[in-house]
Protein backbone atom coordinates (compact mmCIF):
# COMPACT_ATOMS: atom_id res chain seq x y z
CA UNK A 1 0.00 0.00 0.00
CA UNK A 2 1.02 3.53 -1.11
CA UNK A 3 1.29 6.47 1.42
CA UNK A 4 2.58 9.97 2.70
CA UNK A 5 4.55 10.47 5.83
CA UNK A 6 2.57 12.96 7.50
CA UNK A 7 3.96 13.18 10.84
CA UNK A 8 7.61 11.26 12.57
CA UNK A 9 8.18 11.12 15.89
CA UNK A 10 11.68 9.70 15.41
CA UNK A 11 10.58 5.29 15.24
CA UNK A 12 7.51 6.10 14.55
CA UNK A 13 5.71 7.63 11.65
CA UNK A 14 1.93 8.53 10.66
CA UNK A 15 1.58 7.47 7.49
CA UNK A 16 -1.24 9.10 5.62
CA UNK A 17 -3.11 6.20 3.18
CA UNK A 18 -6.61 6.19 0.86
CA UNK A 19 -7.72 4.72 3.72
CA UNK A 20 -7.14 6.51 6.75
CA UNK A 21 -3.72 7.14 8.50
CA UNK A 22 -2.03 4.54 9.62
CA UNK A 23 1.48 3.78 12.36
CA UNK A 24 3.87 2.26 10.89
CA UNK A 25 8.01 1.52 11.73
CA UNK A 26 10.96 1.33 10.16
CA UNK A 27 11.95 -1.75 8.71
CA UNK A 28 16.05 -2.57 8.90
CA UNK A 29 18.11 0.14 7.72
CA UNK A 30 17.35 2.50 4.45
CA UNK A 31 20.38 3.58 1.79
CA UNK A 32 19.87 6.80 1.03
CA UNK A 33 22.30 7.45 -1.53
CA UNK A 34 25.29 8.07 0.31
CA UNK A 35 23.28 10.63 2.35
CA UNK A 36 24.80 10.50 5.79
CA UNK A 37 20.95 11.08 7.68
CA UNK A 38 19.80 11.42 11.31
CA UNK A 39 15.93 10.84 10.00
CA UNK A 40 15.80 8.35 6.95
CA UNK A 41 12.23 8.81 6.42
CA UNK A 42 11.32 12.57 6.57
CA UNK A 43 7.89 14.52 6.76
CA UNK A 44 6.05 14.42 2.53
CA UNK A 45 8.60 11.36 1.73
CA UNK A 46 5.80 8.80 -0.28
CA UNK A 47 6.52 5.68 0.91
CA UNK A 48 5.07 1.32 0.67
CA UNK A 49 4.01 -0.26 3.65
CA UNK A 50 2.63 -3.41 4.83
CA UNK A 51 0.55 -4.91 7.67
CA UNK A 52 2.43 -6.75 10.21
CA UNK A 53 1.65 -10.06 10.81
CA UNK A 54 -1.42 -10.09 13.49
CA UNK A 55 -0.39 -6.69 14.36
CA UNK A 56 -2.39 -3.22 14.02
CA UNK A 57 0.35 -1.68 13.28
CA UNK A 58 2.43 -1.43 9.55
CA UNK A 59 5.79 -1.52 8.68
CA UNK A 60 7.50 1.17 5.81
CA UNK A 61 9.24 -1.40 3.42
CA UNK A 62 10.19 1.14 0.82
CA UNK A 63 10.73 5.32 0.44
CA UNK A 64 9.93 6.45 -3.18
CA UNK A 65 12.02 8.59 -5.29
CA UNK A 66 11.95 12.00 -3.92
CA UNK A 67 11.26 15.18 -5.91
CA UNK A 68 13.65 17.32 -3.69
CA UNK A 69 14.17 17.87 -0.42
CA UNK A 70 14.77 21.04 1.93
CA UNK A 71 18.01 19.20 3.96
CA UNK A 72 20.50 21.26 6.27
CA UNK A 73 23.43 20.16 8.88
CA UNK A 74 22.86 18.35 12.03
CA UNK A 75 23.66 20.01 14.83
CA UNK A 76 23.83 17.01 16.57
CA UNK A 77 25.75 14.72 14.49
CA UNK A 78 28.95 15.93 12.77
CA UNK A 79 28.87 15.31 8.90
CA UNK A 80 25.33 14.24 9.16
CA UNK A 81 22.78 15.65 7.81
CA UNK A 82 18.81 16.31 8.80
CA UNK A 83 16.12 16.31 5.45
CA UNK A 84 13.47 18.94 6.72
CA UNK A 85 10.48 17.88 4.82
CA UNK A 86 10.75 16.31 0.97
CA UNK A 87 8.30 16.81 -2.04
CA UNK A 88 7.44 20.44 -1.78
CA UNK A 89 5.82 23.08 -4.09
CA UNK A 90 6.93 25.81 -1.96
CA UNK A 91 8.52 27.47 0.90
CA UNK A 92 7.54 29.94 3.71
CA UNK A 93 10.16 31.18 5.52
CA UNK A 94 9.19 33.66 8.37
CA UNK A 95 11.77 36.18 10.04
CA UNK A 96 11.18 39.14 12.25
CA UNK A 97 12.57 42.32 13.01
CA UNK A 98 13.22 41.52 16.89
CA UNK A 99 12.98 38.77 19.31
CA UNK A 100 14.27 37.13 17.67
CA UNK A 101 16.05 39.00 15.02
CA UNK A 102 16.54 37.06 11.73
CA UNK A 103 19.90 37.78 10.40
CA UNK A 104 20.45 38.01 6.79
CA UNK A 105 22.70 35.12 6.38
CA UNK A 106 20.33 32.63 8.22
CA UNK A 107 17.81 34.23 5.48
CA UNK A 108 20.45 33.39 2.52
CA UNK A 109 21.42 30.10 3.90
CA UNK A 110 17.67 29.33 3.82
CA UNK A 111 17.06 30.30 0.25
CA UNK A 112 20.19 28.51 -0.71
CA UNK A 113 18.87 25.08 0.03
CA UNK A 114 15.65 26.09 -1.39
CA UNK A 115 17.23 27.60 -4.97
CA UNK A 116 19.26 24.04 -5.08
CA UNK A 117 16.11 22.16 -6.13
CA UNK A 118 14.04 25.47 -7.59
CA UNK A 119 11.84 25.53 -5.07
CA UNK A 120 9.77 28.66 -4.88
CA UNK A 121 10.24 30.42 -1.28
CA UNK A 122 8.26 33.52 0.06
CA UNK A 123 9.78 35.59 3.00
CA UNK A 124 7.05 36.46 5.63
CA UNK A 125 7.97 39.12 8.12
CA UNK A 126 6.04 38.68 11.41
CA UNK A 127 4.73 40.36 14.35
CA UNK A 128 4.20 43.38 12.56
CA UNK A 129 1.25 44.62 15.35
CA UNK A 130 4.04 45.00 17.83
CA UNK A 131 6.06 49.10 17.76
CA UNK A 132 9.05 48.47 16.73
CA UNK A 133 11.95 51.31 16.87
CA UNK A 134 13.53 53.55 13.45
CA UNK A 135 16.24 50.90 13.09
CA UNK A 136 13.63 47.75 12.89
CA UNK A 137 11.84 49.52 10.66
CA UNK A 138 15.26 50.41 8.30
CA UNK A 139 16.22 46.43 8.85
CA UNK A 140 12.72 45.61 7.20
CA UNK A 141 13.02 47.71 4.33
CA UNK A 142 16.87 46.56 3.55
CA UNK A 143 15.15 42.87 4.02
CA UNK A 144 12.87 44.33 1.10
CA UNK A 145 15.24 45.64 -0.97
CA UNK A 146 17.57 43.05 -1.04
CA UNK A 147 15.10 40.02 -1.98
CA UNK A 148 12.03 42.09 -3.37
CA UNK A 149 13.93 42.72 -6.79
CA UNK A 150 15.24 39.20 -6.94
CA UNK A 151 12.04 37.33 -7.14
CA UNK A 152 11.18 36.64 -3.50
CA UNK A 153 8.36 38.29 -2.30
CA UNK A 154 8.47 39.56 1.40
CA UNK A 155 5.16 39.79 3.17
CA UNK A 156 4.49 41.72 6.38
CA UNK A 157 2.28 39.89 8.54
CA UNK A 158 0.69 39.95 12.33
CA UNK A 159 -0.03 35.60 13.25
CA UNK A 160 -1.46 36.78 16.47
CA UNK A 161 -4.08 38.97 15.34
CA UNK A 162 -4.65 37.08 12.38
CA UNK A 163 -6.07 39.79 10.15
CA UNK A 164 -7.37 38.53 6.40
CA UNK A 165 -4.67 35.41 6.97
CA UNK A 166 -7.05 32.83 5.68
CA UNK A 167 -8.04 35.44 2.47
CA UNK A 168 -4.60 36.04 1.90
CA UNK A 169 -2.62 33.15 2.28
CA UNK A 170 -5.25 30.05 1.58
CA UNK A 171 -5.14 31.13 -1.81
CA UNK A 172 -1.63 30.60 -2.26
CA UNK A 173 -1.81 27.18 -0.70
CA UNK A 174 -4.40 25.42 -2.21
CA UNK A 175 -3.39 22.33 -3.80
CA UNK A 176 0.26 22.75 -2.66
CA UNK A 177 2.21 21.28 -0.62
CA UNK A 178 4.24 24.22 1.70
CA UNK A 179 7.10 24.07 4.10
CA UNK A 180 6.86 26.24 6.93
CA UNK A 181 10.30 26.91 8.35
CA UNK A 182 12.03 29.78 10.69
CA UNK A 183 13.88 30.45 13.96
CA UNK A 184 12.16 28.94 17.24
CA UNK A 185 9.93 31.99 18.31
CA UNK A 186 9.10 33.86 15.15
CA UNK A 187 5.46 32.73 15.10
CA UNK A 188 4.92 29.82 13.26
CA UNK A 189 2.46 27.78 15.02
CA UNK A 190 0.24 30.39 15.66
CA UNK A 191 0.73 31.37 11.76
CA UNK A 192 -0.51 27.42 11.46
CA UNK A 193 -3.43 27.28 13.92
CA UNK A 194 -5.21 30.29 12.13
CA UNK A 195 -4.87 28.59 9.31
CA UNK A 196 -5.48 25.16 10.43
CA UNK A 197 -7.16 25.29 13.41
CA UNK A 198 -7.35 21.68 14.09
CA UNK A 199 -3.21 22.10 14.64
CA UNK A 200 -3.38 23.85 17.74
CA UNK A 201 0.37 23.61 18.27
CA UNK A 202 1.68 24.56 21.37
CA UNK A 203 2.83 28.32 21.76
CA UNK A 204 5.04 29.63 24.13
CA UNK A 205 6.39 32.90 24.99
CA UNK A 206 9.73 34.35 24.11
CA UNK A 207 12.05 33.87 26.63
CA UNK A 208 12.73 37.28 27.51
CA UNK A 209 16.00 36.57 29.72
CA UNK A 210 17.30 35.00 26.02
CA UNK A 211 15.29 36.88 23.52
CA UNK A 212 14.97 33.41 21.55
CA UNK A 213 12.62 31.27 20.99
CA UNK A 214 11.37 28.67 23.00
CA UNK A 215 11.37 25.18 20.93
CA UNK A 216 7.46 23.96 20.80
CA UNK A 217 7.55 21.74 18.11
CA UNK A 218 9.71 19.14 18.44
CA UNK A 219 9.26 16.94 15.42
CA UNK A 220 8.21 18.14 12.09
CA UNK A 221 4.37 17.61 11.11
CA UNK A 222 2.21 17.97 7.77
CA UNK A 223 -1.69 19.47 8.21
CA UNK A 224 -3.67 18.93 5.57
CA UNK A 225 -5.46 22.21 4.63
CA UNK A 226 -9.67 21.94 4.04
CA UNK A 227 -9.38 23.88 1.08
CA UNK A 228 -7.04 21.10 -0.48
CA UNK A 229 -3.09 21.41 0.14
CA UNK A 230 -0.76 20.56 2.74
CA UNK A 231 1.06 22.75 5.59
CA UNK A 232 4.44 21.55 6.94
CA UNK A 233 5.51 22.88 10.33
CA UNK A 234 9.17 22.02 11.56
CA UNK A 235 10.89 22.72 14.33
CA UNK A 236 12.35 25.86 14.95
CA UNK A 237 15.65 26.39 13.32
CA UNK A 238 18.77 28.11 15.41
CA UNK A 239 21.30 28.06 12.79
CA UNK A 240 20.71 26.71 8.93
CA UNK A 241 24.18 24.96 7.85
CA UNK A 242 24.25 23.60 4.60
CA UNK A 243 25.36 20.99 3.54
CA UNK A 244 29.06 20.93 1.15
CA UNK A 245 28.24 22.28 -1.49
CA UNK A 246 31.32 22.58 -4.48
CA UNK A 247 32.42 25.78 -4.66
CA UNK A 248 31.71 26.29 -8.40
CA UNK A 249 28.19 25.16 -7.22
CA UNK A 250 26.96 27.92 -5.03
CA UNK A 251 27.20 30.59 -7.27
CA UNK A 252 24.23 28.66 -9.32
CA UNK A 253 22.11 29.18 -5.75
CA UNK A 254 22.44 32.64 -5.69
CA UNK A 255 19.46 33.86 -8.32
CA UNK A 256 21.05 37.36 -9.34
CA UNK A 257 24.17 35.71 -9.38
CA UNK A 258 23.17 33.22 -11.95
CA UNK A 259 22.78 34.92 -14.92
CA UNK A 260 26.15 35.69 -15.35
CA UNK A 261 27.47 32.87 -14.63
CA UNK A 262 29.58 31.37 -17.53
CA UNK A 263 30.96 34.99 -18.58
CA UNK A 264 33.93 35.58 -16.43
CA UNK A 265 36.70 35.43 -18.10
CA UNK A 266 38.03 31.89 -16.25
CA UNK A 267 35.74 28.52 -16.39
CA UNK A 268 36.83 28.00 -12.82
CA UNK A 269 35.73 31.76 -11.69
CA UNK A 270 35.13 31.65 -7.43
CA UNK A 271 34.23 35.52 -8.09
CA UNK A 272 36.67 36.39 -5.14
CA UNK A 273 39.60 38.76 -6.73
CA UNK A 274 39.63 37.11 -10.15
CA UNK A 275 40.26 39.10 -13.08
CA UNK A 276 37.83 39.49 -16.00
CA UNK A 277 35.23 38.56 -13.17
CA UNK A 278 31.28 39.44 -14.73
CA UNK A 279 30.00 39.08 -11.32
CA UNK A 280 32.18 41.54 -9.68
CA UNK A 281 31.93 43.91 -12.08
CA UNK A 282 28.13 43.54 -11.76
CA UNK A 283 28.64 43.82 -8.10
CA UNK A 284 30.55 47.28 -8.77
CA UNK A 285 27.85 48.13 -10.94
CA UNK A 286 24.85 47.85 -7.95
CA UNK A 287 23.17 44.55 -9.80
CA UNK A 288 24.12 42.39 -6.64
CA UNK A 289 23.57 43.63 -3.37
CA UNK A 290 26.73 43.85 -1.05
CA UNK A 291 25.12 42.43 1.58
CA UNK A 292 23.92 39.11 -0.27
CA UNK A 293 27.64 39.01 -1.90
CA UNK A 294 28.58 38.92 1.44
CA UNK A 295 26.70 36.19 2.41
CA UNK A 296 28.08 33.97 -0.95
CA UNK A 297 31.98 34.93 0.27
CA UNK A 298 30.98 34.05 4.11
CA UNK A 299 29.46 30.44 2.86
CA UNK A 300 31.86 29.92 0.22
CA UNK A 301 34.80 30.21 2.55
CA UNK A 302 32.93 27.96 5.44
CA UNK A 303 32.30 25.45 3.17
CA UNK A 304 36.22 25.14 2.06
CA UNK A 305 37.00 25.65 6.27
CA UNK A 306 35.39 22.09 6.45
CA UNK A 307 37.06 20.66 3.80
Amino acid sequence: MKGRVIKSTGSWYSVQTDTGNIQARLRGKFKQDELKLTNPIAVGDFVLIEKEENQSTSVITDILPRENYIIRKSTRKTHFSHILASNIDQAFLIVTLRNPRTSLGFIDRFLVSTESFRIPATILVNKMDESYKEKDLEYLETIKEIYEPIGYPVLEISALKGENLKEKFLPLLQGKTTLLSGHSGVGKSTFLNKLVPQAQQATKEISKFSAKGVHTTTFAEMFELGEGGFLIDTPGIKEFGILDIEEQELSHYFVEMRQYLGQCKYNNCKHINEPGCIVLEKLEEGYIHPYRYDSYVNILFEEESHK
